[in-house]
């Protein structure tokens, strides 16, 4: 209701209801970045694409610079750039030997490059060396990998998941759905569910980043 009115003042004060909706979803487009975050930002892509040209020009500059390495293997991974991710990775590995991140991030890129096994390998390598690595994520992405492949597996990294304590709403609403399509409804349903408590159990400054996993867990659940 509260947009219908909004809608009627702007259609007054542009005399076009083109324009009234235009700027319509521009205002729920700011309110939503700035209070709740379920829309993408349309600057992280840009920004993302400068800073992986950065690092490109660092590591010409600086071959032995593992760090940059390793940001520049994040950045692609999220672009889903997955081979070239994990070739920086292996890089990075040679001498962060000791680095579960690097090692279970190395198995996302393989398990995404449909190196399964391969994938698996890496990321129990990592958890070998931190069981609670990235909060329990690794898990779920070997969960995610094996569902349509080994659902056994797929429910015995689920478990594993959940022995390990998580203030991540994301996590559990991504729990939720693996398990919805496992054909396990009331876990599923439990899992949404334990999303929104999280979420409610937050401190203040950390809902902000968790809010729009929070409501889509309260949607599905």
């Amino acid at each position: 209701m509260s947009k219908f009115f909004l809608f009627t003042i702007l259609l007054y004060l542009t005399r076009s209801p083109i324009l009234a909706i235009l700027v319509l979803l521009v205002i729920i487009y700011v309110a939503d970045r700035r209070f709740v975050g379920i829309f993408p930002s349309l600057l992280e892509p840009l920004r993302r694409s400068r800073r992986i040209s950065q690092l490109r020009n660092d590591l010409r500059m600086n071959p032995n610079d593992t760090q940059a390495k390793v940001e520049l293997a994040r950045l692609l991974l999220n672009k889903k750039r997955y081979e070239e991710a994990n070739n920086w990775l292996e890089e990075a590995h040679l001498v962060m030997r000791d680095s579960a991140d690097v090692l279970c991030e190395s198995g996302f890129a393989l398990l995404k490059l449909g190196r399964v096994a391969d994938g698996e390998a890496r990321i129990l390598e990592g958890l070998a060396l931190n069981p609670r690595a990235k909060y329990g994520e690794p898990y779920l992405k070997l969960a995610e990998a094996y569902t349509s492949v080994d659902q056994d597996k797929a429910l015995r990294y689920l478990a594993s998941f959940q022995e390990i304590h998580s203030s991540s709403c994301e996590a559990y609403y991504r729990l939720g759905t693996l398990y919805h399509q496992l054909g396990r409804a009331t876990e599923s349903k439990r899992a949404f569910h334990e999303g929104v408590d999280v979420y409610r159990s937050l401190p203040k400054y950390k809902k902000r980043s968790e809010r729009k996993w929070a409501l889509r867990c309260w949607f599905k659940k």
